[in-house]
């Protein structure tokens, strides 16, 4: 039984964290593809509707807010964003659980998307770091949970957030969205009571995505 309280069986090898790898690089394949260009693959049809723009999404468009977490801006950005969830997403998987995994993954990249929503409205945001830094704020709640000194983790994400600041055209809303999410999610998972476990931990996942989408339609 994994930290979270999943049945896991011995051994049991991450299989959520390199099908998001693999699905990340393959929408980008294809907008290389349709743009017929490796660095200007936002051209392609594909991206413009899947990116996240407020307009687009205050006009029906809602799906922006999670496709928009699979795409990227050139191979350097699609490099740097899976070779993080490479890193941290097999270990926090392990820990978690497949399915708790995933939803930590998935809140975390709505709730970056919320951010964006909130507070950088004009911008066209994609990339899978919101969803990144949410694994980052995960992976330092479970070493506190397993009483392991959560220095490095933080760390990381002290110096993550610093490029978030320090270089153009990245969504430093996004990144600490996604980060205070992921870090809310799985806490509520690793903290969740023996007695009704599930119930509650679901319960938290779905508390936290109202919460994201009401602060996304009073962004609109």
């Amino acid at each position: 039984m994994t930290l979270a309280g999943a049945q896991q069986r011995s051994r049991a090898r991450p299989i959520v964290t390199p099908v998001l790898v693999a699905l990340n690089v393959l929408v980008f394949a294809w907008t290389v593809v349709q743009s017929g260009s490796l660095g200007d693959n936002y051209a392609s049809a594909l991206f413009q509707d899947w990116v996240l723009q407020s307009d687009e999404v205050a006009a029906g468009d809602w799906w922006r807010l999670v496709t928009a977490g699979f795409l990227h801006y050139g191979p350097l950005h699609l490099v740097f964003n899976m070779l993080a969830l490479w890193v941290i997403g097999r270990d926090v998987e392990t820990v978690l659980g497949r399915t708790r995994f995933l939803a930590v993954y998935l809140v975390s990249l709505l709730g970056g998307s919320a951010a964006v929503m909130l507070f950088s409205p004009n911008a066209a945001v994609a990339g899978a770091s919101g969803a990144v830094f949410g694994l980052m704020g995960g992976l330092a709640v479970v070493l506190r949970r397993m009483r392991v000194p959560p220095s490095q983790a933080f760390g990381l994400i002290a110096v993550n957030i610093v490029i978030s600041v320090v270089l153009p055209g990245i969504s430093l809303a996004g990144h600490l969205g996604g980060l205070a999410v992921g870090a809310a999610a799985t806490a509520a998972l690793v903290y969740a009571p023996a007695r009704n476990r599930n119930l509650v931990q679901a319960g938290a996942i779905a508390g936290l995505a109202v919460v994201a989408l009401l602060a996304i339609t009073l962004s609109l």
